[in-house]
């Protein structure tokens, strides 16, 4: 049990030998961005009622097509494969790093101060309104790596509906 502390503790500290601090504090200040903008729950309510309309839609073809009602089972399947393939925590360092890559410590903190209530200071404001300027653009790279890194269902999903149909 010790060892495996000063072991943990030796790989922090070697990785931030190696991460400069403006890195590190970048994303950190990413990170942080993330958390106070609930950016985890709001991607995993998204997935979720993604799925359920991807469910719907399974539910719908089969019962016109051969007039079978899909169960349950085959249901929670489909709905789990979504939630392990589109977890937040396989997307959140990667999303994280693009913030830092592509927004200023001054500009993150900004936004950090933005979504706690803080307020901006007036001499702040045009810095703001440059820093939302660049959300397009940040949130592109963002779908792009979102469709770079993620797996998909389908093909397990319709090997589960054909056999289930097929036993029919």
């Amino acid at each position: 049990m010790i060892q495996q502390t000063v072991l943990r503790l030796v790989c922090v500290s070697l990785l931030m030998l190696l991460i400069p601090p403006a890195v590190a504090d970048g994303l950190s200040d990413a990170s942080r961005l993330l958390r106070v903008t609930s950016a985890g729950e709001l991607f995993e309510e998204t997935a979720n009622q993604q799925t359920r309309d991807i469910i719907r839609t399974y539910v719908s073809i089969v019962n016109m097509s051969v007039q079978i009602t899909l169960p349950d089972q085959i249901r929670d399947d489909i709905a789990e494969c979504y939630r392990i393939m589109y977890a937040w925590e396989k997307f959140e360092p990667g999303i994280a790093q693009l913030l830092a890559d592509n927004l200023s410590q001054h500009e993150l903190r900004l936004l950090i101060d933005f979504y706690r209530n803080r307020g901006l200071p007036p001499a702040e404001i045009q810095a703001f309104k440059s820093t939302i300027a660049k959300a397009d653009d940040i949130q592109l790279l963002i779908s792009d790596y979102l469709f770079a890194n993620s797996g998909g269902c389908v093909a397990q999903d319709t090997r589960s509906i054909l056999s289930y149909i097929n036993q029919k």
